[in-house]
């Protein structure tokens, strides 16, 4: 499975963000608070969810399930002008991105396996650090062997 390359332009997020390991992942938790509270949120960009990770540095040179990192439940839109109680702003950079359109069940992470331990050791590119994301649109199912997603990976040029 071959990535497409692209240059993201600068979005801005609004949402709610943890602090998760593997280990203990509360991924479902951020998003049960979320995603009742999407139509809270004015100036949406689009109806695509955005489930966000940024990774303290060197994160990946040695993986260990238990090593925290920020995990966001979020939205595009197109200014902070109202932001809800108890949610963030978040302003993600623009930069180059792999874009893997992945399907299959959410809980199964041999794609990531096949990512950081196939495709980019044997690419052009190595990691960039800078926050890692999933588009979740209207195909997503949470762990549905028939769901749809795009996942986000930071690159630069070796």
């Amino acid at each position: 499975m071959d990535p497409r390359i692209e240059k993201l332009d600068e979005k801005k997020l609004i949402g709610q963000k943890i602090t998760i390991s593997y280990s203990e992942n509360k991924t479902g938790q951020i998003w049960g608070e979320f995603a009742p509270r999407i139509k809270e949120i004015q100036n949406l960009v689009t109806e695509y969810k955005i489930s966000m990770q940024i990774y303290p540095p060197k994160y990946h040179d040695q993986f260990k399930p238990n090593q925290e990192f920020e995990k966001w439940a979020a939205v595009e839109v197109k200014d902070f002008e109202m932001i809800p109680s108890g949610m963030k702003s978040f302003i993600l950079k623009e930069g180059l991105y792999a874009v893997f359109d992945y399907k299959g069940s959410s809980s199964d992470n041999l794609i990531f396996q096949y990512i950081f331990s196939e495709w980019l050791p044997k690419s052009k590119y190595i990691l960039d650090n800078r926050p890692h994301f999933e588009i979740l649109d209207s195909k997503y199912r949470n762990n549905d062997i028939n769901s749809e997603e795009e996942i986000w990976i930071p690159i630069k040029e070796k």
